[in-house]
């Protein structure tokens, strides 16, 4: 990739990054078309039936260019502000009943498990859990989620990209097995609920052939675009199933009389209300930059590249303990201080301060695992790769 793309960045300047899997950077055009959206409003007045036309544009090319990028149609596409809310949709608007069972991987965000324990909570549900942190280097995730159902679960959550691990998981074979589970009886098929927050952006994706029900999403991780937008995927055979939970001016059809008729026939269903629409061309701007880079497929092998790099580096260390024991199937590059170290007083969030305040780079801690989460994108430089590495060396040497 050249410099003068990554030189679109504002945040790429004076910083070595490894934060995309928290938020990623956004282009240089990207902030532009916002701004220039939020101007072109004020021009046409707020509030008026030109800007309506226009928003409703916007809306519908940004939903075209996300269903491009994830292999389905526009129409199974909700606009979303973030992961979580995507993830809410179908935790509430399923039709539960009483001793109902849900199943949720043990690498879960904790926003997305106290979702579930609250949905559990107030419609008497069942949650179990399913131990897929140790299937990171050896073991089979398929199986441990086959070996977890029971006849009343009605749903499994899991992330696509582990957010802790970096663990990506088979999520065609997750999904088959899931949906055959109940083939043979009169339980409903097993819908499978997926936050995609480390996988959109990353991985090459055609969600159509995956066969997943429900794809949570956020556009401003990997994919580099503004916070405060993102999108659910919601299969069409899932939507059969699914109830509006938020409901707002979005979701509705209206008569002429300025009555409610009924509920929009496709993804528009979920959404609500009045949102921050200059957000629209910020995001399919950004997935355009990416676009023009090169492929989903090129761009996963750079990020490959790189995070394989960084892991192998990282290994040289005698201080340092990587998480997965073999090469990294993705950007997320999960570490930690070796036993001797943590005796001597070291700490991860020391390390991470260390890394910002001594040498300008950016890295996060995780607390289950306690560790130490490194986030390599196909924009990452082997000159940053060499400044982390130097970071992480100084650092070792002064305990």
């Amino acid at each position: 990739m050249k410099e003068t793309d990554r030189q679109q960045f504002p945040a790429l300047k004076n910083k070595t990054y490894f934060n995309y899997g928290g938020q990623g950077p956004m282009p240089e055009s990207a902030l532009n078309a916002i701004f220039q959206s939020y101007q072109s409003i004020q021009e046409k007045g707020p509030f008026n039936r030109e800007t309506l036309v226009w928003v409703f544009e916007e809306i519908a090319a940004t939903r075209q260019a996300i269903a491009s990028e994830l292999g389905v149609t526009p129409d199974t596409i909700t606009l979303t502000e973030n992961v979580s809310l995507g993830c809410n949709i179908p935790l509430w608007g399923l039709d539960w009943q009483p001793g109902d069972r849900i199943l949720i991987g043990d690498c879960e965000h904790p926003g997305i498990v106290a979702a579930v324990d609250e949905v559990a909570r107030r419609f008497n549900l069942q949650v179990s859990t399913c131990p897929l942190m140790e299937t990171l280097n050896e073991g089979n995730p398929t199986l441990a989620i086959a070996s977890h159902l029971h006849p009343n679960t009605r749903l499994v959550v899991v992330s696509h990209i582990l957010w802790n691990t970096g663990q990506v998981l088979p999520l065609t074979d997750i999904v088959k097995v899931c949906h055959e589970f109940n083939q043979n009886s009169l339980s409903p098929k097993i819908r499978v609920l997926v936050d995609a927050a480390q996988s959109v952006g990353v991985l090459p994706l055609n969600l159509t052939e995956i066969g997943v029900d429900f794809y949570a999403f956020t556009g401003h991780k990997w994919w580099c675009g503004p916070e405060g937008l993102g999108g659910l995927y919601v299969s069409p055979d899932a939507a059969e199933t699914l109830h509006s939970t938020f409901i707002g001016w979005r979701s509705i059809t209206l008569s002429s009389t300025g009555d409610w008729l009924e509920f929009q026939p496709d993804g528009r269903r979920f959404e609500i209300a009045t949102s921050a629409y200059p957000l629209l061309a910020g995001l399919r701007n950004a997935i355009a930059f990416h676009k023009s880079i090169g492929t989903s497929e090129e761009r996963y092998d750079r990020l490959q590249a790189s995070s394989h790099k960084l892991w192998g580096k990282l290994r040289e260390f005698p201080e340092i303990f990587c998480l997965k024991s073999t090469p990294p199937e993705a950007g997320l590059v999960s570490f930690q201080l070796q036993e001797n170290c943590l005796k001597s007083g070291a700490t991860h969030e020391q390390l991470v301060k260390f890394l910002a305040e001594e040498h300008r780079v950016m890295v996060r801690t995780i607390l289950q695992p306690n560790c130490v989460r490194a986030c390599v994108h196909y924009l990452t430089s082997e000159s940053e790769i060499d400044q982390l590495i130097q970071g992480i060396q100084d650092y070792c040497h002064q305990i």
